[in-house]
């Protein structure tokens, strides 16, 4: 047997000691991996539990939390690459600093499983992303452990910096500690939160969790030795000495020695620009090596009087889960999987994801045209956009997390002719939004802004919720607003913006997989402003917006059985409003609903906005408008938050009979 199948073995077995899961390697059974042994994290219920072990302990923690969370993550599905990557780190970092007094603020929180089962909710970690279970993310309301919820990226340093500053204004003295990986400090926001730490000098720690090897140069024992020395009392209090004595000598002669050793460190471990921002740089080092970051981490924190330090580590995404290591995504996000060969659940003979249909649909215009590309912020497989960057080569453009400049970027193209599809999802276009207003509406350029996720997104929970994008763009002049129905819309749509070349554009789809209707080879151009009507009635008029639309046909089938006929208008677009589709129905029907996977102040709004100022309201028009409800919905299955939302086609039947006086029997269906 050769010797990397003999280390796949080890490595397979390592994660599954019982033997339940036991494999030869030429013989890769697809059977779910049975729990891990643990026997030492058994004993860890907590950080107290944590600081009593010894330092040469800490590697068969770190070993048994990285397999717990495997076993975890394949029965959850979740974000298993980046905690991986940071188990070290995490143990470290608890074991070294007095949580939760002191505050450990994580950058996104997609790597936090291992601070979750460190900090007392091992028991309930497999409840993770579930209804009723712990967030994926870091979240306050959950545990003192996570004293900033996050969810986005780019946020813990801001976070940090006022933290330390009302540490001091309150006198205190306990440490922050702000966790940020090399892809979330592309983002301008956290050069902004550094530059601010820099000037103000309040104690912050940086942990710049470096997983790709894009800012350091490689690491070592030597790296590591001038990164213990650099960052220990002696050192700093000679270098303190030195700059005293400084002071004495002539203001250029200062400078230049200031200059000097900054330099000098600079060059060993590349980090000047971090020490010209104002912060005292240490690293790069290893982070999955205890002897390295322990001594740093201790050094670090035993500097009361110090300003703001960042502390370079260099870690491996995916590390020590083979089937992680060897996938090109490190197996960031995942469904349920197999343990032992890290193959994920997929349901056979499913329809095409949302997104899959509008990277296809975008991928056949651009057959067509040249002058459509496509942009993204860090999210090409997120948003289909692989797909188009596959087939197009120079015509996709991954700006990283800068949503912001995304968009501004998407307007420049714009500017030169170029048809520029910019896709982001509909929770992060938020940071985008001033962008969007003044960059692109304002300016009326033909930029297509193309929204996935919009609506509830099941387990990634309020953080990701698409639930804003229709009031925020419907309420800005000079914009169309698309929302697809279903697929064959969807791909209708993707054509119909690369057709439109007067002024910006906006289409918003769900997560989650289409209805299964045949999908067009290329999607024909809509009408701009023009719904459509699905099915004739003439007691009840349906105003659906989005995918609804399944449970508004589910709705209208219920209506008709009970003797209320249904009209069902798929209305396509949210700005322009199809105006005379909206009067005719309210001139001949009794009761109209709008119906949207959106909050409060969009669709519904723009309807009931128009038809009062026309007039129509007074004269014994029944308009009711259903929105998501106004508050932040917590993770669960995507049907029952709909239900919790009430967005379900028993509620669409429950709206219409309360509104005609049958109260009861609206209230029979609704509980049903």
């Amino acid at each position: 047997m050769s010797a990397s199948k003999v280390n796949e073995k080890t490595k397979a077995r390592a994660l599954c000691p019982d033997e339940s899961c036991a494999i030869e390697a030429e013989d890769v059974r697809p059977q779910p991996a049975g729990r891990p042994a643990t026997p030492l994290l058994d004993t860890v219920s907590g950080v107290d539990d944590l600081r009593k072990l010894e330092p040469q302990q800490l590697q068969q923690l770190a070993d048994e939390v990285r397999a717990e969370m495997i076993n975890v993550v394949a029965s959850t599905g979740g974000h298993l690459g980046s905690g991986l990557g940071v188990v070290e780190l995490t143990v470290a970092l608890h074991y070294v600093f007095n949580t939760p007094d002191d505050k450990i603020i994580f950058d996104v929180g997609h790597q936090v499983y291992p601070h979750k089962i460190l900090t007392g909710r091992r028991d309930r970690i497999r409840t993770l992303r579930q209804g009723g279970g712990l967030s994926g993310f870091t979240k306050r309301s959950e545990s003192v452990f996570d004293p900033f919820g996050a969810g986005h990226s780019s946020t813990s340093i801001s976070a940090g910096v006022g933290f330390a500053v009302g540490r001091d204004l309150n006198q205190k003295d306990n440490q922050v500690i702000s966790v940020i990986g090399d892809g979330s400090i592309s983002a301008g926001m956290a050069y902004e939160a550094l530059n601010n730490a820099g000037a103000m000098d309040s104690r912050l720690i940086v942990i710049l969790n470096d997983n790709d090897m894009s800012i350091a140069p490689p690491t070592g024992a030597i790296s590591a030795y001038l990164s213990r020395i650099a960052s220990s009392k002696e050192y700093r209090n000679i270098r303190h000495l030195a700059k005293e004595f400084a002071n004495i000598f002539p203001r250029r002669m200062k400078e230049a020695a200031r200059k000097a050793e900054h330099y000098a460190r600079g060059m060993v471990t590349g980090g000047t620009l971090f020490e010209e921002m104002g912060f005292y740089y240490v690293g790069p080092i290893d982070g999955h090596n205890f002897e390295h970051l322990l001594p740093v981490l201790e050094n670090v924190r035993d500097d009361p009087k110090g300003g703001p330090v960042l502390v370079h580590i260099v870690t491996e995404k995916g590390r020590g889960y083979a089937p992680a290591e060897a996938a090109a995504d490190k197996m960031h996000g995942v469904g349920k999987f197999n343990v032992v060969t890290g193959a994920q659940d997929k349901p056979k003979n499913a329809p095409p994801s949302y997104t899959r249909v509008f990277a296809e649909a975008l991928v056949a215009e651009a057959e067509h045209d040249d002058k459509i590309v496509a942009v993204t912020a860090a999210m090409p497989a997120g948003t289909g956009l692989d797909l188009f960057g596959k087939r197009f080569e120079g015509r996709l453009f991954d700006v990283g997390i800068a949503e912001q400049h995304a968009v501004t970027f998407a307007a420049g193209l714009a500017c030169e002719g170029l048809k520029p599809f910019c896709a982001i999802y509909s929770s992060f276009m938020q940071r985008a939004y001033d962008q969007v207003m003044h960059d692109v509406v304002l300016q009326k350029l033909p930029v297509r802004l193309m929204m996935d996720r919009a609506g509830l997104v099941g387990a990634d929970g309020a953080t990701h919720a698409g639930a804003f994008d229709l009031a925020f763009m419907s309420c800005l002049p000079d914009i169309v607003v698309m929302a697809a129905g279903d697929e064959v819309d969807l791909a209708n749509m993707v054509a119909t913006a690369a057709a439109y070349n007067e002024g910006p554009i906006s289409l918003r789809y769900p997560r989650g997989d289409a209805s299964g209707l045949e999908i067009p080879a290329r999607g024909t151009v809509l009408e701009i402003g023009k719904g459509r009507i699905v099915t004739e009635g003439s007691k009840i008029a349906l105003l659906n917006l989005g995918t609804r639309l399944g449970e508004c046909r589910k709705a209208a089938e219920e209506l008709e059985s009970l003797g209320l006929s249904t009209t069902i208008a798929d209305m396509r677009f949210a700005k322009p409003l199809d105006l005379d589709l909206i009067q005719r129905l309210a001139k001949s029907h009794e009761v109209l609903l709008t119906v949207e996977e959106g909050s409060i102040g969009g669709f519904g709004s723009h309807v009931v906005h128009h038809l009062a100022n026309l007039g129509f309201m007074d004269h014994g028009l029944k308009i009711r408008a259903m929105t998501l409800p106004d508050v932040f919905q917590p993770q669960d299955t995507q049907v029952k938050q709909y239900d919790e939302a009430k967005l379900n086609a028993k509620h669409i039947v429950a709206n219409a009979l309360t509104a005609l006086g049958k109260g009861e029997a609206a209230s029979v269906i609704a509980r049903a």
